[in-house]
């Protein structure tokens, strides 16, 4: 399984992650993209690594699960 990951500095809210897949994120209160259903790649979005690789400032990374990395990323 794998999660992905959001740096909120480098977010420019393009909005592409969102249309992507809109299961697994959404929009903060900043209006910045933020994961919603860490868990949802490959269940409600097959499309995870689209997303990461259609932001325009790699903000989004994905992660494999299972490690203190991931866990730590499933908590932001």
């Amino acid at each position: 399984m794998v999660i992905p990951v959001i740096d909120k500095e480098l977010c420019i809210s393009c909005g592409n992650c969102v249309d992507i897949c809109p299961d697994v994120f959404n929009w903060d209160v900043d209006d910045k993209a933020e994961v919603i259903d860490p868990n949802g790649c490959g269940t409600k979005c097959p499309d995870c690594q689209e997303a990461a690789d259609s932001c325009p400032t790699n903000a989004i990374t994905i992660k494999e699960s299972g490690g203190a990395e991931a866990s730590e990323a499933a908590g932001q």
